[in-house]
């Protein structure tokens, strides 16, 4: 698989371009995905490319280099682009290659330091889990008077919360769980938040090395997970959901949710 990295320059605003961008591509025989309109897959026989728009950077994997190579002469010829080359950092997120063994990685390390620099934790005790058995959050927590909130405006929690999360959305899905709770408290977080909040950076710091990873397979096969606790909300009584599906040995798709409605069993959770 060949993943390269391509940048368009642009001089009408981003609605304009969206449309022009996809009538062109479009007309080059590349579909659009119905989910996500930014991503952009063509066929050619047994060969394909995907291609994934993000504003005017453009990422293109391809099984097949001669593909790839028509492909990034067609946009040539039709924009004004820079080839830069084998992609490394795509939005903060490191690709890391073993070609020898087949083996693909995305890392966050940079931008995991970036953020406990940001929140003064570059030297904080490393965190063992990122939520404790038997941890409960609910509206308790919150404080529960103006001296109480005052207090709180002093811990940047909002700031914080916001970093982790795109942290969980992009290759940290062993947070996913607890960021998601820490989320529900955004307008008015307690204290023991604020302290479960820094106890997920501490524990970034120690896992900020590890990488999503995945190996080259003749035979790829999607595998999901899915389970739910019962019950485990306090103060609305629903449950929360989770599930993961995996994809030549890594995670491709993950989320933590609370349920909308209020389960009867653990079964029906």
């Amino acid at each position: 698989m060949q993943i390269k990295k391509v940048h368009i320059w642009f001089k009408a605003g981003i609605p304009t371009w969206y449309r022009k961008f996809d009538q062109v591509i479009t007309s080059f025989g590349f579909k659009e995905n119905t989910i996500d309109q930014c991503i952009y897959l063509k066929f050619s026989g047994s060969k394909f490319i995907i291609m994934v728009l993000y504003v005017d950077d453009i990422l293109l994997a391809s099984s097949d280099v001669e593909l790839l190579h028509e492909t990034k002469r067609f946009l040539s010829s039709k924009f004004d682009m820079k080839d830069l080359g084998n992609a490394c950092f795509v939005l903060g997120i490191q690709i890391y290659r073993d070609r020898s063994r087949g083996i693909l990685g995305l890392s966050q390390k940079s931008y995991i330091d970036k953020v406990l620099s940001r929140f003064g934790m570059s030297n904080c005790a490393l965190g063992d889990t990122p939520v404790e058995k038997g941890d409960k959050f609910s509206l308790y927590q919150c404080p529960k008077n103006e001296l109480e909130m005052k207090d709180m405006e002093r811990f940047p929690y909002a700031s914080v919360v916001g970093s982790l999360m795109y942290a969980q959305v992009c290759t940290h899905l062993d947070i996913a769980y607890i960021v998601g709770m820490l989320g529900k408290y955004l307008s008015n977080p307690g204290m023991d938040h604020w302290k479960k909040a820094k106890l997920v950076m501490r524990y970034l710091q120690r896992t900020k090395d590890f990488m999503l990873t995945y190996q080259r397979s003749s035979h790829l096969e999607i595998v999901g997970y899915s389970d739910s606790d019962f019950v485990g909300c306090l103060n609305s009584r629903r449950s929360t959901s989770g599930h993961i599906f995996m994809l030549a040995g890594g995670a491709v798709s993950w989320k933590s949710v609370k349920q909308t409605v209020i389960a009867s069993s653990t079964m029906e959770a």
